[in-house]
């Protein structure tokens, strides 16, 4: 299995599963939460936070 850096704390990143593009893991070194971008390479980027939906 690879790793990628984190794009928030720059820490190597390695997933304990086989990931798929758009799934969402934590860095264990700053916590923030990446969404992979791209599995060959390897690729996180920093997931969107999640708005309120008011019904609309």
């Amino acid at each position: 299995m690879t790793s990628a850096e984190c794009p928030v704390c720059e820490a190597e990143v390695e997933p304990e599963w086989e990931v798929e593009r758009g799934e969402i893991i934590d860095c264990g070194d700053c916590g923030a939460e990446l969404e992979v971008a791209d599995t060959e390479p390897l690729e996180y980027i920093e997931a969107p936070e999640l708005e309120e939906d008011w019904g609309e």
